[in-house]
């Protein structure tokens, strides 16, 4: 496959997991993480071993459930996060521990309360201790979207030279602007030796409706790791979505780029996810939404049964979604109800089509949707007058 590749970097287990109320236990954790790993993910972000016991468990046995993607545990720039990590890592087939500090002046002077020279002091040792436990270090500036860019370099400068294998750009707000976002990854490109030796990582929240847009801003400007979940999910207004990336990368043949991700599981792992976490799926949502592929316009129902991508620039099937949806409504036109009539075994007549219309519609503006059992009962009811004249 030509083009370069993009690293999908699943946080589902981690960042995912940290919305109100949507807990998962360790076994839940195995079952999502080796669903992760038949998808095709090239890194999962198991958890943040150090921050409980359940935690720490769930890293290591997620370690001990896949086969060969890489397991990752989070951390701070603290030496005892760093060693627990490492402990919970051990039967990775290849650990990964992502070590980080914020670097934004919000973060330094509100949160850490501290200056820039001990932000870098903390972070170059925070790698160099992680590179002594595994050969895989990734570190993040958290909150580099509202990071000066020259000060980022430093930090991005110091933490290459200090063995960093992979650096993330986390936008931890969803502050930035995509064109915002984009520059900065350039910038970062243009500006630090050694760049073009590791991994520039994009971590976009969703604070603005702009995740996905800044990373893929992000990857057309030089980062090759996406970090995303499933359906979305994460802190606030969640993570840039999973699904979302992958298939705009594919349809758009983004500057030839390309994931190893298997798109025909999208949908199944999609909802192994928000029935585990017990978090719904709006039905707007792209790719993976109960209405992604549905049409209840007679316009749009009429283009698509003519040729599908009249309206829809993704098969179905291609996500494991099926087939498209034909929603009868009031809206709905012949085209609709003659194909939604075929599929319970009716093949109606011009004459029969039209007069069954004009029933439905009648039907029609009494409900929301005309299911199954009231598109029979009008079918019917038109096969009997005709057999009777």
């Amino acid at each position: 496959m030509s083009g370069d590749k993009i690293y999908i970097f699943d946080t589902t287990l981690r960042d995912g997991e940290q919305v109100p109320g949507s807990k998962l236990n360790t076994r839940q954790k195995m079952e999502i993480a080796v669903a992760l790993e038949d998808l095709g993910v090239d890194v999962i972000e198991a958890g943040f071993p150090v921050s409980s016991p359940g935690d720490f468990e769930a890293v290591m046995e997620v370690s001990k459930a896949v086969k060969n993607t890489t397991v990752c545990g989070l951390t701070r720039a603290v030496e005892n996060d760093i060693e627990v990590a490492g402990r919970a890592l051990k039967y990775a087939p290849v650990g990964r521990i992502h070590t980080g500090i914020g670097t934004s002046p919000q973060h330094i002077y509100n949160k850490l309360k501290t200056t820039p020279e001990e932000i870098i002091r903390r972070g170059t040792a925070a790698v160099k201790l992680a590179r002594n436990l595994v050969s895989d270090v990734e570190f993040y500036c958290e909150d580099a979207g509202r990071t000066d860019n020259e000060f980022l370099a430093k930090v991005v400068q110091e933490v290459i030279k200090s063995g960093a294998t992979v650096v993330n750009i986390p936008d931890t707000t969803g502050y930035c602007l995509p064109e915002e976002y984009g520059e900065k990854i350039k910038y970062l490109m243009n500006n630090v030796d050694g760049i073009e030796n590791v991994t520039i990582s994009t971590h976009c929240h969703n604070d603005l409706g702009l995740a996905t847009a800044n990373s893929l801003a992000g990857i057309q400007n030089g980062a090759r790791q996406i970090e995303c979940t499933i359906n979305g999910i994460g802190e606030r207004a969640g993570n840039t979505a999973l699904e979302e990336v992958v298939m705009a990368i594919k349809q758009q043949n983004l500057l030839d780029f390309h994931t190893s991700i298997n798109s025909v599981m999208l949908n199944p792992i999609s909802q192994l996810v928000s029935e585990r976490m017990n978090m719904v799926v709006q039905p707007n949502k792209a790719i993976v939404g109960a209405n992604a592929f549905a049409h209840s316009s007679g316009i749009h129902q009429d283009g698509v049964l003519k040729n599908r991508e009249t309206y829809e620039i993704i098969d179905p099937a291609s996500v494991g979604a099926g087939e498209s949806a034909f929603i009868l409504t009031a809206r709905s036109g012949r085209a609709a109800l003659n194909y939604r009539a075929k599929k319970i075994g009716f093949d109606l007549d011009l004459d029969e089509l039209n007069n069954a219309y004009h029933i439905f519609l009648e039907v029609a503006d009494t409900m929301k949707e005309v299911n199954g059992e009231e598109l029979e009962k009008i079918c019917t009811s038109i096969y009997k007058k005709a057999r009777a004249i």
